[in-house]
């Protein structure tokens, strides 16, 4: 993490009043759920606008409409069923305004009045809409990953830095005052030099199948496409196994490994990697997925510094009790991290200290809609008060990229079935032409994204 970075999360944490130096533990993690409405002054109102609104989405609007500075102004989904859902969501967390409704994303960032947009589409749309947010003058927090392709993450910040707006990744945990504490320990050198992360991510899904199908009344098939070449409507598809299909999805590993990759990124102090590879398939089930159900992806670092990602989608066993959880290697112990909080052990393995948060930053890894709520409102109020400030928030969109990509290429390797030397100027692929063809995609004409 640069200098910049550093003062943007140490102010933030000021102002929050959660500074990392002195926290007492006994009242560090201690924050009610109005608590985390008075993170920050209600001096400037933003008008926010969500975009998709199913399960996160709509989670997420709720969250929002709770800030004291901020209002969701419009709500946008191509499923017309998803609105009302989303509008009840807002009006019980006594929002300030009912939400105006709409279908079309282009229409919600032609309205001068919205300050920002949140975005909960399909991966595909991630980048694309949040480059067209710029450019229409709103600011961006778009769900991870960043972008359906590496090629739309180098964009992204491209628009982001050009139009000088603030997009921020939803990577929740850069928000989170016990992660931060647990991370400053490590940049501190808690467990000497560290040298590794291990990563994983498990689950319990089920085989899916799709079939030819006719487009229910309710979805605008052709919005929902968007960025995307034209396919036919296959029932199955939406609105969530869309993630194990490579024309809109990036498959687990971007689905669920991007929050765990960047925890691990942060904590190593690591831009791009110079060497990635991955093994796996999909071995529980002979169904239609076409991305992993099994994968490990591994990433070298300069420095000597290595980072392991482990999936497993389709078999439920936990690794170390926990669905999903990293640890840090160092040479005079580890540091580990899970859904309560961190632990550190010496050399030979034996527990040194144990840092538990309470129940509003603990985390449910497998909850699609809302894994925690008191990261996602500490998320959101830096989100807003990166605007208010006109800084970087705690996860940049750079640095979402630069965890965004390394999964992406891990993906990359995995498809074309060998180790990739890369760039670690850029995380640009070294010398595989087939790998490189991945770095971008075809896109539906008049829908290609670019920086005018």
């Amino acid at each position: 993490m640069n200098n910049e970075q550093n003062n943007s999360r140490r102010e933030f944490m000021k102002k929050a009043g959660l500074g990392t130096v002195g926290l007492a533990l006994s009242s560090t993690f201690g924050f009610s759920a109005k608590s985390y409405n008075r993170i920050i002054g209600a001096n400037e109102l933003v008008r926010i606008a969500t975009i998709g609104v199913n399960s996160r989405g709509n989670s997420m609007g709720r969250t929002i409409a709770q800030q004291k500075n901020a209002e969701v102004a419009t709500v946008c989904d191509v499923d017309e069923r998803a609105i009302p859902k989303a509008i009840k969501s807002i009006m019980d967390a006594k929002a300030k305004s009912t939400p105006k409704s709409e279908k079309d994303c282009r229409k919600v960032l032609a309205d001068k009045s919205i300050d920002a947009i949140y975005i909960a589409t399909p991966d595909h749309w991630h980048s694309p809409l949040t480059i067209m947010g710029c450019q229409a003058g709103k600011h961006v927090y778009v769900e991870k990953p960043l972008s359906h392709n590496p090629r739309e993450g180098e964009l992204a910040i491209a628009a982001a830095r050009k139009y000088n707006k603030v997009v921020q990744m939803g990577a929740q945990r850069r928000s989170a005052p016990i992660l931060t504490q647990g991370i400053k320990k490590l940049h501190e050198g808690i467990i000497g030099r560290v040298y590794m992360a291990k990563t994983w991510y498990t689950n319990n899904r089920k085989a899916t199948n799709l079939k030819p199908g006719t487009v229910p009344s309710w979805l605008d098939y052709e919005l929902w496409q968007g960025p995307a070449p034209r396919r036919a409507y296959k029932e199955g598809l939406i609105h969530y196994d869309w993630h194990w299909f490579w024309h809109y999805g990036t498959g687990e590993a971007l689905n669920n490994g991007t929050h765990e990759v960047d925890v691990a990124r942060w904590g190593l102090g690591v831009d791009y990697p110079i060497r990635v590879s991955s093994v796996g398939g999909r071995y529980q089930f002979q169904d239609d997925w076409e991305t992993p159900d099994t994968q490990v992806v591994i990433m070298d670092y300069p420095g000597r510094i290595s980072l392991m990602w482990e999936s497993r989608s389709s078999n439920g066993r936990k690794i170390e009790g926990q669905d999903r959880g990293i640890i840090f290697y160092g040479d005079k112990g580890s540091l580990d991290t899970g859904h309560d909080g961190y632990r550190i052990y010496d050399q030979e393995g034996k527990l040194l200290q144990d840092v538990k948060a309470n129940e509003t930053a603990s985390l449910e890894g497998r909850n699609t809609a809302s894994p925690s709520l008191g990261m996602d409102s500490l998320h959101v109020a830096d989100f807003l008060d990166a605007i208010k400030n006109n800084r970087r928030p705690n996860c940049d969109v750079e640095l979402g990229h630069k965890s965004t990509v390394a999964m992406q290429l891990g993906n990359i390797s995995w498809r074309v079935g060998r180790d990739l030397k890369i760039d670690p100027k850029n995380g640009h692929i070294i010398g595989d032409k087939e790998a490189e063809k991945l770095w971008s995609r075809e896109y539906e004409k008049g829908w290609e994204p670019k920086i005018a």
